[in-house]
């Protein structure tokens, strides 16, 4: 279970992140929702170790990672995929998939899974092509597939939707809902798209000037008392 406990995080004289708490449990889906600049994206990042927060928590099964650097978190069962998806434009798509077993030595660093293709059927016809020939929603779903190869039991997801046709964001929500189902994996979501989020929410929580000012689960999060927050 992962757990942020009074998260503050400031840029310069900015406070970005005040006093946030939320926690995400295995076999559900957190989401986090907010207009753009809430403090979503520097929630996420300061999970994954690449900001570190001025003050608060933040524990993995009751074990604070405040201390980990990002690729020990990694290893520590963390998996990112960021706003923009970040794929190695001239790398193949096999190759950006190989990056994503990086933290894992022998046999399991060379093999990529068939479980994890078979969520992403087109990426086994294009492991030659590069990741930048690719379409935006193709490289949605590899930078997915990446974050998927490293064996993670928390994914974190920042604006899986952005930019995606419909047909493909179908198809990701799909496979996020078919990962929770699992019971194994914990999945963090940040999302602007409301209908997106709802749809997978387990549980949620909305950002507003860098606060929590409304939190509930799935009986709750589809309200338009919610979807209001959201329109201010």
């Amino acid at each position: 279970m992962l757990n942020v406990e009074s998260l503050n995080q400031f840029y310069g004289g900015s406070h970005i992140l005040k006093d946030v708490s939320l926690s995400a449990q295995r076999g559900q889906c957190t989401a986090v929702l907010g207009r753009n600049g809430v403090g979503k994206t520097t929630l996420l990042r300061c999970l994954m170790g690449l900001v570190a927060p001025r003050s608060g928590d933040i524990t993995w099964d009751e074990r604070s990672v405040l201390a980990l650097k990002p690729h020990e978190r990694v290893a520590a069962g963390f998996a990112y995929v960021p706003q923009g998806r970040e794929i190695f434009a001239r790398l193949s798509v096999k190759e950006n998939l190989l990056i994503g077993m990086a933290a894992h030595s022998g046999a399991a660093a060379r093999r990529i899974r068939d479980d994890v293709l078979d969520f992403f059927p087109v990426l086994r016809q294009m492991m030659d092509r590069r990741g930048g020939d690719l379409s935006g929603g193709q490289q949605q779903q590899l930078a997915i597939a990446r974050a998927l190869l490293a064996q993670p039991s928390l994914l974190i997801l920042d604006e899986p939707t952005e930019g995606i046709q419909p047909n493909i964001i179908q198809d990701i929500q799909r496979i996020i809902a078919a990962l929770a189902a699992r019971g194994d994996m914990a999945i963090v979501l940040v999302e602007q798209y409301f209908d997106f989020a709802a749809a997978l929410a387990d549980r949620y929580v909305v950002l507003e000037r860098g606060s929590v000012i409304a939190s509930g689960d799935r009986s709750t999060v589809a309200s338009e008392a919610t979807r209001a927050l959201l329109a201010i």
